[in-house]
């Protein structure tokens, strides 16, 4: 398929910095490549930052927070909603943009990675309208005050969702913010940077709110995370990286927020209605190519239901065409990466080495694909929990089917991981699919499949990380409180 409709050059050959509120060129002159997930080659590229394009962020940044602090909340509201109309607007274009530097097919481009970006904003608009500042305990009045300078370290799969997640809870609490986005999907962080010039001009907001220096992480990541001059690290990657974030963060006492790994556990009571569940699993553990760190990529399943479920999810996972990301037919594109393909095929390969059954798929390149880093849609059933393919995160289109004997074994067995971010749990029964998921550590369980909720928090237990994004909470991440006796 031709690549011509991928985008403007200007949206993909970038050569300088948004920092202070103006585009700067930066200290060093090294240009990082991006690549495109569809065929390896050449996408575009970013301009590298340095530890000192860190400072003057951090110095810009500073300088905005002040004023920002100070505002109107229905000000910052207005802000976001401006922010929020600038990337609707965008769509088509930063869809495309998406879909190329991740491997994620267009249409879900068009709902997830721009569309959910855009919703969120006006969600967090929408709970600054009724946000409680400060309440009354006894004698003291308790206050909500904007934290300063948020560092935002965002990962490649959901490359502006992640991002607006942070930036738009940073500025409704009254915070700036100096971003750092993934080397392999940075292109729309610089389309976000874009739509700040517009609305920042049309509503004189104070320059240096949002500022935005990419680069490696052991560099510019550790310059943001260890800075003196930022006052929360928010951070969302990998639990390796969150770990090395928190010890750079360590340095100065800074608070540190963690959206980390997942394996989430979908547990699928034997009295559901199987063919929903399934397909809908399915569907979910593949959702981007399954780089989705809240994908269920365990499915429990009753024992002597399990052949049913392998030759369902077989089913819908062969109706998941694997292809180019800009075709319209495709539900599966291809990795972001080839050193995450790689990856991902030994894992498959581990999985056989394991034991576990070989249901759908296979470390082999799909044969039709000879260029692009696709994976083969992959499914293994009869999988011991305690394996390193149930275990350890993939981060790709593999899907391990779990049985279990009992609803207290599937609650043990969904609950014995190091990770606790997401999970589902499927039954008839309301109330006993509500009792189920009350019992399974993690920071977010849907019932029968229900839908994301961007006004409810998002984060999870364990190594999956500490605190929480969106709504209410995702605004309280970003304040500091404060108590006064009177």
């Amino acid at each position: 398929m031709s690549d011509q409709l991928i985008a403007d050059p200007d949206l993909t050959d970038r050569n300088a910095l948004y920092i202070g509120g103006s585009w700067r060129n930066p200290t060093g002159d090294v240009t990082d490549p991006v690549h495109n997930a569809a065929d390896g080659t050449v996408l575009g590229g970013v301009p590298r930052g340095t530890a000192e394009d860190v400072d003057s962020a951090v110095a810009a940044a500073r300088t905005a927070s002040a004023a920002w602090a100070a505002s109107d909340p229905a000000l910052r509201a207005h802000a976001l909603r401006e922010l929020s109309a600038g990337i609707t607007a965008r769509r088509d274009a930063i869809a495309r943009l998406i879909s190329l530097e991740v491997g994620t097919p267009s249409k879900i481009s068009q709902l997830v990675q721009v569309g959910l970006p855009a919703a969120v904003l006006n969600a967090f608009a929408d709970t600054l309208d009724s946000y409680v500042w400060e309440h009354e305990v006894g004698n003291s009045l308790v206050v909500r005050e904007p934290a300063g300078v948020v560092g935002a370290i965002t990962p490649w799969n959901y490359p502006l969702h992640q991002l607006v997640a942070k930036v738009g809870g940073a500025l409704a609490a009254g915070c700036a913010v100096v971003a750092k986005p993934a080397g392999v999907a940075p292109l729309s962080a610089f389309a976000l940077a874009d739509v700040f010039v517009e609305v920042t001009d049309r509503l004189d907001l104070p320059a240096g709110l949002f500022n935005l220096v990419p680069g490696p992480g052991g560099e510019v990541g550790e310059a943001i995370a260890g800075h003196p001059g930022v006052d929360v690290v928010s951070f969302t990657g990998s639990t390796a990286a969150g770990a090395k974030v928190m010890r750079s963060a360590a340095a100065h006492i800074t608070r540190v927020s963690l959206e980390l790994g997942g394996k989430s556990a979908n547990i699928v009571l034997p009295d559901a209605d199987l063919g929903r569940a399934v397909r809908t699993s399915v569907n979910n553990a593949f959702l981007n190519s399954g780089q989705t760190c809240s994908a269920w990529t365990r499915m429990l399943v009753s024992r002597d239901r399990q052949d049913e479920v392998v030759e369902l999810a077989r089913a819908a996972a062969d109706r998941l065409t694997l292809g180019h990301p800009l075709d319209p037919a495709t539900r599966l594109g291809p990795l972001a990466s080839d050193r995450q393909r790689e990856t991902v095929r030994d894992y498959i390969r581990l999985g056989e080495h394991e034991g576990a059954k070989l249901v759908l798929g296979g470390a082999e390149r799909p044969e039709d694909l000879a260029d692009g880093f696709y994976v083969r849609p992959t499914i293994f059933a009869d999988v011991d929990n305690a394996s390193r393919l149930a275990q350890e995160e993939i981060f790709g289109p593999v899907l391990v089917i779990i049985p279990y004997d009992s609803e207290d074994e599937a609650v043990d067995l969904a609950n014995d991981s190091p990770y606790g971010l997401a999970g589902g749990v499927w039954s008839t029964d309301a109330e006993r699919a509500l009792a189920v998921a009350r019992r399974i550590c993690t920071g977010q369980v849907d019932i029968n499949g229900a839908a994301f909720n961007p006004a409810a928090p998002f984060g999870g237990y364990k190594k999956s990380g500490l605190g929480r994004e969106f709504g209410v909470h995702g605004i309280d991440e970003f304040t500091e409180t404060k108590a006064i006796q009177r």
